[in-house]
C-alpha cells in the first residue's frame, strides 16, 4: 500500500508563495543592474530609413544602446525568419526598433523618446485570407508567398466515409486571440562575467532549449550560456520559445558590460507577448442512423503573425483531436499557416485543443440531434477504448473516456424543471449572478423568471498525457541523492511553473525511499547543475520527470538495500524502504534507520555516497512529416464535462452554474494538485468560452488591459465539481499521466452545448458574449405574431425523447 503516492499534500513551494519569500523573475537585483527599454515600430509594416540615436545617447544615466546595428549575423526562432532587432523592414507593430540599459526605467523611457526613427510605410496585410492572395504584399521577401506552411492529413476514404452517412452535419467557426494573461509580465534579467559567460535569468519553460537558442541568437557556444529559472507566476505556454527581448538584454548587457533587467508593463505584454492564433474553421462531419461515426472533413485557417512561433504547428494538435477523439474510420484535415502584419502567435494551454475540442465536440452534439440520440450515448457508441491503435496511429494505452462520460452524465439534471426555472441563488459567492440583468430592470418577478431558460451540455476532449515527441528528444534526467542524515535531494531536468511538479516528483521519490515528501529537497531552477530536459509543455511532466525520478531514485534505493542487507544479514530481494527504516519483509524487528545506512556505506574503507541516476526517453516517434501518422506520445489522457447553464433570453448574459469536470489521469500523485490543475484549466476554458477575446484591428491591440480584456474572475466561477478517474497507465510513474492542460479543452463546447439546450441557438463564434447570444436569439425568434402559436426552444423534444 502506498505510503506518499495519492495522498494529498500541499504543494512544497506554498509556504515562500503565501508568505512573500519566493523570488520571481520580477524580485531579482544585481549589483551595477540596469534597465532596459525597448523601441517598438511606430507602423505594422514599414521599411526603416533612419534610426538616429544620438540624443538619447547623451542622456545622463543612459549606459548603452543596441539598434539592428548590433544583431550578430544569424536569424533565429522556429521559422528562422527573426532577429532580435529590425534594421530595413518592420512588418507588425512589436517589432523591436531599438533598446535602451539606464540607471534607472524613468531615464530609460525617456531615452525611448529621444530616438528618432524614419520609416517610408509599406502596404499592410492583415487578413490571413487576403494574405494568401497572389498580389498580397508579401512579408518576408525570400519566400515565394505569405504561406508558411500547409498541413494536409487523410485516414480513409472520405467519399465513401459521405457515402456511407445517414446524416452529415457542417458549420463555420470564428475563433479569437486569446492572451495568456499570465499574473507575472515577461521578464529577463542578463548579466556577462569576466569570462564572457552569459547567465540569463528568466522565466523560461524550456531552460535547455533557450540555451540552444540564446547561442544561436548571440553567436555564441552554447557552453557559455547559463540559465537560471527563477519562481515562475504563470506561464501558460508563454515561455516555450525564445522572444527577442531575451537576446535584446543580453546585447545591452554586453554592451553596458553590467547587468540589465527588460520587465513589460502591462500594456506591452499584451503588445509583444505571443497568443493564442486566431481560427477559421469549416468543418463537416457523418453518421449512420446505428449512429456511428463515418467521417470528419475539416479545413482550418491560421494567422500566424509576422513571424513563426509554435502557433504554426498547433495544427498538429487539431488534426490529433479531428481525427483520433473517438473512432472516426474516415478523417481528413487541412491547415494552412499565413504571415499577416497581426501580432506573433504562440503556445497557450492546451495548443490548438481548445480550439479543435470545440468544433468537434458541437458537431458531435449536432449530430447527435439529426439522429434523435442522447448526446452522452451518442458519444458512448463512438468512445476510444483501452488498448487500440487510432487510424492515425496513436497508441492508446490506459483509456477511461467512457467511464468520464458516464460521471458527468450522472451529475446532470436534465429534468423540464431544471431546464426551464429562475435560478437558484448561486451555491458560490458572486458567480456572475446579479440581483437585476441589463436592460430587465422594468420587468416583473415572473417575467424575468420567464427569461431565464436552463440548459445541460456535454463535451469530451482528447490529450497527450505522456509527453509529445516533436524534437528527436523528448526525455527528462534526474538524480538522486541521500545525505548522511538521511535527507534526500532530487535534482530534475524538469521545470516548476506553478503546476505542482516539484510536490509530485517528490512523492514519488518519497514512495520509492519510504521517507516522506517533506523529507526530498528538489533542484530544478540551474542549467549548469541539472540534467537536461526537453521543457515544459504537452502534459509531459508528471509522467516523463516522473518516471525519471523513479528510476533514480530507484537506482539510490539498489545502492541502500545492497549496504542494508549487509548490516541486516538479509537478501536484498527481502528488504522494503518505509517510514524512514529500511527492514526486511516479515521480520518486524529488523529494521534500521535510513540515515544509518547511509553513513554506514559512506564512512567505511571504499566507502560510497549514495547517489541514484535516472534518465527516460519515451517510446515515441516523430510524427511522419509527409502523412502526420505515428505515435506521438506515450500515453494519452481523455475527459468529459458536463455544463449547466442559464440564459437570459432577454440580454443574451450566460451565467454558468455548474461545471462538472472528469479526468482520466492514470492514477493521481496529489489528488489535491490535479483537482487545482483541472479547475485552473476550467477557468481558463470558460473564459475562452464566455469572455476572453484581444481585439485586434489594423493590427494593433485595442484592449490591452485587464479592464477591457475580460477575465474570468473567482466571482464569475460556477459551482464546480471534479471527478478523477483511475485507470493506472502501465507506462506511467504509479501509474499516473498528465492532466496539465485538459481541464480547460473542452470547456468552451459544453457551455456551447448547454446554450442550445436552454434556448435552441448554435454559437460558432468565440467568446460567446451577451451580445452575440442576443443576436442568435432575435436571429432565430419567430415574428411577434407567430410567437402564440410556436414552440419555445425550451419546449422542443430533448434529443433521444420519442
Amino acid at each position: 500500500m502506498a505510503a506518499v503516492v495519492g495522498r494529498r499534500l500541499p504543494k512544497l513551494d506554498a509556504p515562500d508563495k503565501a508568505t512573500g519569500r519566493a523570488a520571481y523573475g520580477h524580485d531579482v537585483r544585481l549589483p551595477g543592474m540596469l534597465h532596459g527599454r525597448i523601441l517598438y515600430a511606430r507602423y505594422p509594416h514599414a521599411r526603416v530609413l533612419t534610426v538616429d540615436v544620438s540624443r538619447a545617447a547623451q542622456l545622463p544615466g543612459v549606459k548603452a544602446i543596441v539598434t539592428a546595428a548590433d544583431n550578430p549575423p544569424t536569424r533565429f526562432g522556429y521559422g528562422k525568419d527573426n532577429t532580435p532587432l529590425k534594421g530595413e523592414v518592420v512588418r507588425s507593430l512589436r517589432d523591436e526598433v531599438a533598446a535602451v540599459a539606464a540607471t534607472d526605467a524613468d531615464t530609460a523611457a525617456e531615452a525611448l523618446e529621444l530616438i528618432r526613427v524614419d520609416y517610408e510605410p509599406l502596404t499592410p496585410v492583415f487578413d490571413a485570407q487576403a494574405a494568401l492572395a497572389p498580389d498580397a504584399p508579401r512579408l518576408h521577401a525570400e519566400r515565394d508567398s505569405n504561406l508558411f506552411s500547409a498541413f494536409r492529413y487523410s485516414h480513409g476514404d472520405l467519399a465513401q466515409g459521405e457515402a456511407e452517412s445517414d446524416v452529415v452535419v457542417a458549420a463555420d467557426y470564428d475563433l479569437p486571440y486569446v492572451a495568456h494573461a499570465a499574473l507575472e509580465t515577461s521578464v529577463v534579467i542578463a548579466s556577462f562575467d569576466h569570462h564572457g559567460r552569459l547567465t540569463l535569468y528568466s522565466t523560461t519553460q524550456i531552460p535547455f532549449l533557450l540555451q540552444r537558442d540564446l547561442a544561436e541568437a548571440l553567436g555564441l557556444d552554447g557552453s557559455q550560456i547559463r540559465i537560471v529559472q527563477t519562481a515562475i507566476g504563470g506561464a501558460f505556454g508563454r515561455g516555450l520559445d525564445i522572444y527577442p527581448f531575451e537576446p535584446i538584454a543580453a546585447l545591452l548587457a554586453r554592451k553596458a558590460g553590467q547587468p540589465v533587467r527588460i520587465a513589460f508593463s502591462r500594456v506591452e505584454e499584451f503588445l509583444a507577448a505571443p497568443m493564442r492564433q486566431p481560427a477559421r474553421v469549416r468543418a463537416r462531419a457523418g453518421a449512420r442512423a446505428d449512429g456511428r461515426l463515418t467521417f470528419r472533413d475539416v479545413y482550418a485557417l491560421l494567422d500566424i503573425g509576422a513571424y513563426v512561433s509554435w502557433g504554426s504547428v498547433t495544427p498538429l494538435v487539431m488534426m490529433e483531436t479531428t481525427a483520433s477523439l473517438y473512432r472516426v474510420p474516415h478523417a481528413r484535415f487541412a491547415a494552412d499557416c499565413v504571415y499577416t502584419n497581426n501580432p506573433i502567435t504562440g503556445a497557450v494551454r492546451g495548443y490548438g485543443n481548445p480550439q479543435s475540442t470545440f468544433f468537434v465536440e458541437t458537431l458531435m452534439d449536432r449530430l447527435a440531434e439529426a439522429l434523435r440520440l442522447d448526446p452522452v450515448e451518442f458519444r458512448l457508441r463512438n468512445a476510444n477504448r483501452p488498448n487500440e491503435e487510432t487510424p492515425q496511429g496513436l497508441k492508446i494505452t490506459s483509456c477511461g473516456l467512457r467511464e468520464c462520460l458516464a460521471a458527468v452524465a450522472a451529475r446532470a439534471d436534465r429534468s423540464d424543471a431544471a431546464e426551464a426555472g429562475p435560478a437558484a441563488p448561486a451555491a458560490a459567492a458572486g458567480n456572475g449572478a446579479r440581483p437585476t440583468q441589463p436592460g430587465r430592470a422594468g420587468l416583473s418577478a415572473p417575467a424575468r423568471a420567464a427569461a431565464l431558460k436552463r440548459g445541460t451540455g456535454f463535451a469530451a476532449t482528447l490529450n497527450v498525457g505522456g509527453g509529445a515527441r516533436i524534437y528527436r528528444s523528448d526525455g527528462c534526467g534526474a538524480s538522486v541523492k541521500v545525505n548522511d542524515f538521511g535527507r534526500v535531494t532530487l535534482i530534475t531536468g524538469s521545470t516548476e511553473i506553478g503546476q505542482g511538479s516539484e510536490t509530485a516528483l517528490a512523492q514519488i521519490v518519497a514512495e520509492v525511499l519510504g521517507v516522506q515528501a517533506t523529507d526530498v529537497a528538489v533542484h530544478n531552477s540551474d542549467t549548469d547543475v541539472k540534467p537536461w530536459d526537453v521543457g515544459v509543455h504537452a502534459s509531459r511532466t508528471t509522467f516523463i520527470a516522473g518516471n525519471a525520478a523513479h528510476r533514480a531514485a530507484l537506482d539510490a534505493r539498489r545502492q541502500l538495500f545492497e549496504t542494508a542487507a549487509e548490516m541486516l544479514q538479509a537478501d536484498p530481494q527481502d528488504l522494503l524502504a518505509l517510514d524512514g527504516h529500511i527492514g526486511v519483509r516479515g521480520r518486524p524487528e529488523a529494521r534500521v534507520q535510513l540515515s544509518r545506512v547511509a553513513r554506514a556505506r559512506h564512512f567505511r574503507e571504499g566507502g560510497q555516497i549514495v547517489s541514484g541516476e535516472g534518465w527516460y526517453d519515451p517510446p515515441t516517434q516523430l510524427v511522419d512529416k509527409d502523412t502526420y501518422k505515428g505515435n506521438i506520445s506515450a500515453t494519452y489522457g481523455f475527459g468529459a464535462q458536463m455544463a449547466e447553464v442559464e440564459v437570459d433570453t432577454e440580454t443574451g448574459h450566460v451565467r454558468v452554474l455548474r461545471l462538472v469536470c472528469a479526468n482520466d489521469v492514470g492514477r493521481a500523485i496529489n489528488p489535491m494538485a490535479v483537482e487545482g490543475q483541472i479547475e485552473g484549466g476550467a477557468q481558463m476554458g470558460l473564459g475562452y468560452a464566455l469572455t476572453e477575446e484581444l481585439l485586434v484591428k489594423d493590427g494593433r491591440v485595442l484592449n490591452p488591459d485587464f479592464l477591457d480584456y475580460r477575465l474570468f474572475t473567482s466571482a464569475d466561477m460556477p459551482v464546480l465539481e471534479t471527478i478523477i478517474v483511475e485507470t493506472d497507465d502501465p507506462g506511467g510513474p504509479y501509474g499516473a499521466k498528465g492532466v496539465g492542460e485538459m481541464g480547460g479543452t473542452p470547456t468552451a463546447a459544453a457551455v456551447a452545448n448547454a446554450i442550445y439546450d436552454a434556448v435552441g441557438v448554435r454559437l460558432t463564434t468565440l467568446p460567446m458574449t451577451p451580445e452575440r447570444v442576443l443576436a442568435a436569439l432575435l436571429e432565430h425568434r419567430p415574428p411577434p405574431a407567430a410567437r402564440e402559436t410556436q414552440p419555445t426552444p425550451a419546449s422542443r423534444p430533448a434529443p433521444g425523447s420519442p
